[in-house]
């Protein structure tokens, strides 16, 4: 394994600030929130094939990802100097949280007021902060700036996952109208 950084950015393309990125953690929670709070009970709890998460689950795994990955090792990060940062089996954790059984409410409340609580700490942080970093056993030496990034294309790789979840649920109702996608 190497430490030497993966990169394949866009010519003329940005680091996000924290600023930016406190601002798409936000318009991530607002956006799951927002579809949650339209969307019918069943099809929150609807899995779109085997052994795949539902809306439940899926947002189950958005809290423990902001408590043991990004804000948890962003915050181990800047509490001590290079830590090793600690793996996770995400699938038997969802397993374990039974997110599933567990009111959408009680979910979006939590993650709500964790995603509140990270954002306003990723706005706080700092250039040294940014190249802060800790050792990761699978990835390598990820920086906090690392985790920032993957911060935002995760949260919207689960979105997406969420909005193709309630595609797929409307589908069979679709009719005739399926032919607009199909061609």
């Amino acid at each position: 394994m190497t430490d030497t950084p993966l990169v394949n950015t866009p010519r003329g393309s940005a680091l996000l600030i924290p600023k930016q990125v406190a601002d798409l953690l936000r318009a991530a929670a607002a956006a799951i929130e927002a579809e949650g709070r339209g969307a019918p009970a069943d099809a929150l709890r609807w899995h779109p094939g085997p052994g795949e998460w539902c809306a439940h689950e899926v947002l189950g795994h958005l809290i423990e990802t902001e408590r043991r990955g990004f804000a948890g090792r962003i915050r181990q990060i800047l509490a001590s100097d290079t830590p090793d940062l600690v793996a996770w089996d995400q699938e038997v954790v969802a397993r374990a949280r039974r997110d599933c059984e567990r009111p959408w409410g009680s979910l979006a409340a939590e993650f709500g007021a964790m995603r509140a609580d990270s954002a306003a700490m990723a706005e706080t942080l700092a250039d040294a902060d940014l190249r802060r970093g800790g050792r990761h056993p699978a990835v390598g030496f990820l920086t906090v700036r690392d985790l920032l990034h993957e911060w935002v294309h995760h949260d919207r790789n689960h979105l997406r996952q969420i909005l193709a979840g309630m595609q797929d649920f409307v589908w069979p109702h679709m009719g005739n109208a399926q032919r607009f996608t199909t061609g």
